[in-house]
């Protein structure tokens, strides 16, 4: 889906990421998890790496030790378009989506499991609760988890978001449409 659907600004798959961190970690013997992760970026703000963490028992950590390459998949705002937002007669139905797809290496990172747990409970929390209320026993839980560090080693983001419509015909899709979200991001695409 490269060139008419590709991101406006290099930041764009960093904040659709912020925006919807759960994301399926795949290995190559296709085991899967959805997981909550967070973007590292470049000065530039392209996402080089996905941080996250998962219980050391899930069949993901037995696959990546054995090998590393893994498929990230996340789904951003969607939703269908209906041929009765348009004034046009003979205009056909679509489906509006942002999603990405990144290729990676996944190392663990042992020495960055609390790390992992703290930056993502400070990404969701926002200073609004702390893992020092779960006691003593936050340190037996995390002898059941390990960090990962997933490196990109290519990305294929689809921002299909209305830019082959009319100008007419886009604001009248995201003007009219019910989901919000999504014509906010349309909007943001444009």
């Amino acid at each position: 889906m490269a060139g008419r659907f590709e991101p406006r600004r290099a930041d764009d798959p960093a904040r659709l990421i912020a925006a919807y961190p759960l994301g399926w970690l795949v290995s190559g013997q296709f085991n899967a998890s959805p997981l909550p992760l967070l973007a590292e970026t470049d000065a530039a703000g392209a996402v080089v790496s996905l941080f996250g963490h998962c219980a050391r028992s899930n069949p993901l950590v037995a696959d990546f030790r054995a090998d590393p390459k893994g498929l990230i998949l996340f789904n951003g705002p969607h939703g269908y378009v209906s041929p009765s937002l348009l004034s046009k007669p003979d205009w056909a139905p679509t489906w509006n989506y942002a999603v990405l797809r990144y290729r990676v290496e996944v190392e663990l990172v042992e020495g960055e499991t609390r790390d992992a747990i703290e930056r993502l409970v400070g990404a969701m929390e926002g200073g609004n609760w702390s893992t020092d209320r779960v006691g003593p026993r936050y340190e037996t839980m995390l002898t059941h988890i390990v960090a990962f560090r997933a490196h990109v080693r290519s990305a294929e983001p689809a921002y299909k978001l209305g830019q082959d419509e009319s100008a007419a015909s886009f604001a009248e899709i995201a003007q009219g449409h019910p989901d919000r979200t999504l014509a906010a991001w349309m909007e943001g695409q444009r």
